[in-house]
């Protein structure tokens, strides 16, 4: 019997043994793509950075201001598409900077980037151009990033999710929602797929609660990791500034460029941080082993949340993980619920007006005072497109009224109440021998925005996020799951020691592993060239 190559025509042998073996092809998706899928893309010839910057450009187009009118971008950057196409020059005639060379990436509107107002989202700054970036916009730059554009903000990264430049933002998970402040634009900016990632401020859960009611990933670092030199002061005490993305790994590659000494932050400087790849621990079974305190002491106000948490537990111990029962004393609680208030009210209305002060147009208040009185002039259908936040005012006022720097119950607050805080947890991390605290990053989904414009609800035990600003540590926020009905986002929060950022990422990375469950927003749907083969 003769062999099937026998029964082969002669010159078909030829081209089957000579031919190279073809590469399964690849699918692209922008709506899903980590930094490195973007890079197979780019080394593949698939993809440039400045057809990725205009894919993300059409997506802002499509959902920002038109369709769901998320308001998450307040300005775009006239220079992108120059930036990406020179990057793209660069990259063919000397290779790639690195993982974030030709990367389009948001910055938080309180934040410098030369060329464009740096405004914190209030009306009368909309001219204030930076001549100079911020450390992070300097770093992020180096590293080869496009800057796309600056996202809307709680103004001044305070309150609820509008500002009177910016206007309302929205959730795109569902738009009669809350994007959560401050860094509400970030959160709903990157679950939408406006760009890669985003800068993100955290004072009191800035970067936390968007990134848990918008369904990302999210990480608010040591306070000193990195620094804050170029970004308008909320409470120079607690604020942070960090990655927003839709995958851990992707807040790692970022976190690699963003830590580091900042000349013009003292909190950054005498600091004893680890040189360390943030990525090198990224492993599936990290979670094997480890011992998680879970803090119940935050559950129990929504049954979808905690429903969630459930289910997050039993993967947790299905990971080979070890979830301890936690229960802070109650006036640990205490303190910590009343320590944000204290400490940020006072700082923001003094160290507002340092910042203000190094203005030099004319225009601009000078004081706390001269604030409050600009934002009055806004009226409910202003005609000249500003926006009246009353939730802010309100805010204001409550400053105004705060005590001074050398009050006792500020001093106490920041060095007694903080401790108190701090050196609890530490004993927990120690007698229970834990790796980290878990807990749901939010203890209710994205609330109505109709219902965020009263005044601040208290909540009983106060934020979990808290624990993490007043003590100074980390919290790695990652996507957990969705509430029923309606169908909301529910996020994951890992608390460590300071500096704790690489072991972190490790848990918060294998548990994305173990449970993929982000998912792109209804509203915002992939457009036509968004995926493709390659």
């Amino acid at each position: 019997m003769r062999s099937f190559r026998n029964l082969l025509p002669w010159f078909l042998i030829g081209a089957i043994v000579s031919a190279p073996l073809l590469r399964a092809k690849t699918t692209f998706d922008l709506t899903s793509a980590s930094i490195a899928d973007i890079n197979a893309a780019f080394d593949a010839n698939a993809l440039t950075s400045e057809r990725l910057t205009e894919l993300f450009l059409k997506r802002i187009d499509a959902y920002d201001k038109k369709g769901p009118m998320l308001r998450a971008v307040i300005a775009l950057n006239p220079q992108a598409l120059d930036d990406a196409r020179a990057l793209d020059a660069e990259r063919k005639s000397k290779g790639p900077r690195g993982p974030l060379h030709g990367i389009p990436v948001l910055i938080k509107d309180n934040t410098d980037v030369v060329g464009m107002p740096t405004t914190a989202g209030f009306y009368v700054l909309r001219d204030n151009v930076a001549t100079t970036d911020a450390e992070q916009t300097r770093r992020l730059r180096a590293a080869g990033c496009v800057i796309v554009g600056k996202t809307n903000l709680s103004e001044f990264a305070s309150g609820r999710a509008i500002s009177t430049l910016g206007g309302e933002m929205h959730n795109p998970h569902a738009t009669d929602r809350s994007p959560a402040g401050s860094s509400g634009g970030s959160g709903a900016g990157i679950a939408a797929g406006f760009a890669v990632f985003a800068l993100g401020t955290d004072t009191g859960g800035s970067i936390r609660g968007p990134s848990a009611a918008n369904g990302i990933a999210g990480l608010k670092p040591t306070f000193g990791l990195n620094g804050r030199g170029g970004i308008i002061p909320l409470s120079l005490s607690l604020d942070t500034v960090g990655p927003m993305a839709r995958h851990v790994r992707d807040l790692a590659v970022a976190l690699n460029v963003m830590a580091g000494v900042d000349v013009r932050d003292p909190a950054t400087t005498g600091v004893s941080r680890p040189a360390v790849d943030y990525t090198s621990g990224l492993r599936r079974d990290a979670l094997k082993g480890t011992r998680l305190g879970l803090l119940r002491d935050y559950m129990k106000r929504d049954d979808g949340v905690d429903a969630v948490i459930e289910t997050v537990v039993a993967v947790l111990k299905a990971q080979g993980a070890e979830v301890v029962e936690i229960t802070l004393p109650k006036y640990v609680i205490g303190v910590n619920a009343g320590l944000y208030q204290a400490i940020r009210n006072p700082e923001f209305r003094y160290q507002i007006e340092a910042y203000l002060g190094s203005l030099s147009h004319e225009g601009y208040p000078k004081t706390h005072a001269q604030i409050i009185e600009l934002s009055e002039k806004i009226k409910d259908g202003n005609t000249d497109g500003f926006f009246r936040n009353q939730n802010r005012l309100d805010s204001y006022g409550r400053e105004a009224k705060a005590g001074t720097l050398e009050d006792t119950p500020y001093l106490s607050a920041l060095r007694d109440g903080a401790k108190i805080v701090r050196e609890n947890l530490e004993w927990f991390l120690k007698t229970e021998k834990l790796d980290a605290f878990i807990v749901p990053t939010s203890s209710t989904p994205a609330r109505l925005i109709k219902d965020e414009q009263g005044p601040p609800v208290e909540t009983p035990n106060g934020s979990p996020g808290h624990l993490a600003n007043v003590t100074g540590w980390p919290d790695l926020i990652v996507p957990a799951g969705f509430t029923s009905n309606p169908k909301l986002p529910v996020a994951l929060s890992f608390i460590g020691p300071a500096f704790s950022e690489a072991k972190l990422l490790a848990l918060g990375y294998a548990f994305e592993q173990a449970l993929p469950v982000r998912a792109l927003p209804v509203t915002t749907p992939r457009l036509d060239g968004e995926k493709f083969e390659y």
